[in-house]
């Protein structure tokens, strides 16, 4: 049984409906708080919130890029739950092309969902946080393509670098007002974005899963994939009240893939 350590809490979890997303949500909502989840289609959401039971919210048409949306969005959360004092950005894309076949457009899109799309949701529920204080939580799911380079996703790890950028600087921002800020860095996570690429690779080479999926695993020392709910225990423990002196982090749950010194 899981201890209720966010009893009184309303955590809003972005791009809720599947692999982190869902696994976060589902675990924030067991510690006790009551949970949002956002995103933009429903039907998944509405999977999600199944699983959970009660205490969750399902806020579809949710598009991080659209500050309209996020508005009517977290007027509606409050509405259910009163002002936010969890955040935890998640929604996210990660196309794939080599550098000089990364068009401006899929550049600019990447840039727009996964860097300025946590901008604009931390900004809409800022003043919620501040007014909560000590024990208030910002989590930016960010990546290991924010630690380090990779081949083939140069949007993507721009963004993610420029999420820990904002995460380490809002931090202290916020230190005085209690708010915590950090990012988790997930390395190659067993989510169906990964399932979808493994299905592209055995399609177009030919190459069995084992082949496929060792594209995957072989910058991790440990040979595997990361679990979401790796990704979703190490939320539960930033959200927690342990954890009140830890900000300005960025987290990699990589099996060894990342030291950060």
């Amino acid at each position: 049984m899981v201890k209720q350590t966010l009893e009184g809490h309303h955590a809003l979890v972005t791009g809720a409906g599947s692999g982190i997303g869902a696994a976060i949500a589902m675990t924030l909502a067991k510690a006790g708080a009551k949970v949002t989840l956002a995103g933009r289609r429903r039907q998944p959401l509405e999977d999600v919130a199944t699983a959970i039971g009660s205490n969750c919210l399902v806020l579809d048409g949710f598009d991080v890029t659209q500050p309209d949306a996020i508005a009517s969005g977290l007027e509606r959360a409050r509405k259910a739950f009163g002002a936010i004092s969890i955040l935890v950005n998640n929604a996210g894309e990660a196309p794939s092309a080599s550098f000089e076949k990364t068009t401006l457009d899929m550049w600019s899109h990447v840039l727009s969902v996964d860097l300025t799309g946590v901008f604009n949701v931390t900004q809409a529920a800022l003043a919620d946080l501040k007014a909560h204080g000590a024990g208030a939580r910002i989590v930016n799911i960010a990546s290991t393509a924010g630690l380090t380079g990779y081949a083939y996703v140069s949007a993507y790890c721009a963004a993610k670098h420029g999420v820990i950028g904002m995460t380490r600087a809002l931090a202290l921002e916020l230190a005085k007002k209690g708010v915590t800020v950090n990012a988790v860095c997930p390395g190659f996570t067993d989510t169906p974005i990964i399932q979808r690429s493994l299905e592209t690779i055995i399609e177009k080479t030919g190459r069995s899963r084992d082949e496929a999926l060792a594209e995957f695993t072989r910058s991790n020392p440990q040979a595997r994939l990361i679990q979401p709910q790796e990704v979703a225990d190490t939320v539960l423990w930033l959200a927690s009240p342990g954890a009140g002196s830890i900000t300005g982090q960025a987290i990699a749950i990589a099996g060894g893939e990342i030291m950060v010194g």
